[in-house]
């Protein structure tokens, strides 16, 4: 690829994935763009369901809201990022749209992979890794910023340094976390599991909401209380657990934003979710997460993080990756309540003992 001199490279725009699991997957990613850039101003273009876990972030200096409506949206996008005169734009969203609107908007450096017939709309274009199928989401990000610094400095330190996919949350934010969860009803020093049953894109990856729902009242029986999260969209999913329930949750289903939601997650003990959003988040933040895997690959979207475990029976179908079963759904039945009781019974006793240590060592300090 032809060399670009990176001290002309002064305002830089990413174009963010669409979904929360996917948008978490890119931070490492864009922490390394910072890295790569330190004086740049970068500018995080990004749908809106996705922004809450941007708001934060201290490798980004804006975010620029996509709200994509139809097609007529991408007009005012294109002015938007004509307006700001942006020197480099790095996509992470595939689709050719994605590279359209750097295009028509005049931004002189376009990178990106070249899916979706865009190639030349692009002015360096990629070829997809022969390992996409085989190594984590989150080096297919970081495989942009690797060709970014070898095309700015010919070099390829990004390959050499461990990805962080961190992301953190104020006091301020946690605070105001804690302030909600009381208005619901929650109380201190008993331990709260967070439960994601739902999964906007795909019904194929919901455990049985019977299942949660035992779950959870094991969990209520075992004096721990019980938060069933979702968009409005995951609604239904949540009804469907509660209505099939002997105890009463505490259901934040819909009545939050991605932003309350990110900084309640930061407050909890335990998140137990299927491979969806939540899953992504709740690792991130460093919570004790376990995620029950059923027709996706884990070997590729599995949290990036040392605290998120999964549990999965695979049969020979899997990983399908459909978003709906044509058959009786064995990969989610596999996955016993017992099973997913015990794990969540010793993920909770370590952050019991764990707070216990930071309770002593803060006490002597």
């Amino acid at each position: 690829m032809t060399r670009v001199q990176a001290e002309l490279i002064k305002r830089v725009v990413v174009r963010g994935t669409n979904w929360v699991g996917d948008s978490v997957m890119t931070v490492p990613a864009l922490r390394a763009l910072r890295r790569v850039l330190p004086d740049a101003h970068i500018t995080l273009a990004i749908r809106p369901g996705a922004r809450g876990i941007f708001s934060e972030a201290d490798f980004i200096d804006d975010v620029l809201v996509y709200d994509r409506k139809g097609l007529l949206s991408v007009i005012p996008q294109i002015r938007e990022w004509r307006r700001r005169k942006f020197d480099l734009a790095v996509l992470f969203q595939n689709a050719f749209e994605a590279a359209l609107i750097p295009f028509v908007a005049g931004v002189p450096v376009r990178l990106g992979y070249a899916t979706e017939s865009r190639q030349a709309l692009l002015s360096h274009p990629l070829a997809l890794p022969d390992w996409r199928s085989s190594r984590h989401e989150v080096f297919y990000y970081l495989y942009v910023i690797t060709a970014l610094e070898q095309l700015l400095f010919g070099t390829s330190s990004i390959c050499e340094a461990d990805p962080d996919a961190s992301i953190q949350i104020s006091e301020n934010r946690k605070g105001e976390a804690t302030d909600l969860l009381h208005a619901h009803g929650v109380r201190e020093g008993v331990p709260v599991v967070a439960i994601c049953p739902g999964s906007i894109n795909s019904r194929a990856k919901r455990w049985p909401a019977g299942a949660y729902a035992a779950l959870a009242d094991r969990l209520i029986d075992s004096n721990r209380q019980v938060l069933l999260i979702g968009s409005k969209d995951e609604a239904d999913v949540s009804q469907d657990v509660t209505s099939r329930m002997r105890n009463r949750p505490v259901v934040l289903t819909g009545k939050t934003s991605l932003d309350q939601i990110t900084a309640v997650l930061s407050a909890v003990d335990l998140i137990v979710t299927n491979d969806t959003g939540p899953a992504h988040i709740g690792a991130a933040l460093g919570r004790p997460t376990i995620v029950i895997f059923g027709p996706t690959n884990p070997l590729t979207t599995r949290p990036f993080s040392p605290v998120a475990e999964i549990l999965r029976h695979p049969p020979d179908c899997a990983p399908c990756m459909l978003r709906d079963c044509p058959i009786d759904h064995r990969c989610m039945t596999a996955i016993t309540v017992d099973e997913v009781f015990e794990r969540s019974h010793a993920l909770l006793k370590r952050s019991s003992f764990a707070k216990t240590v930071r309770s002593v060592c803060d006490s002597v300090a």
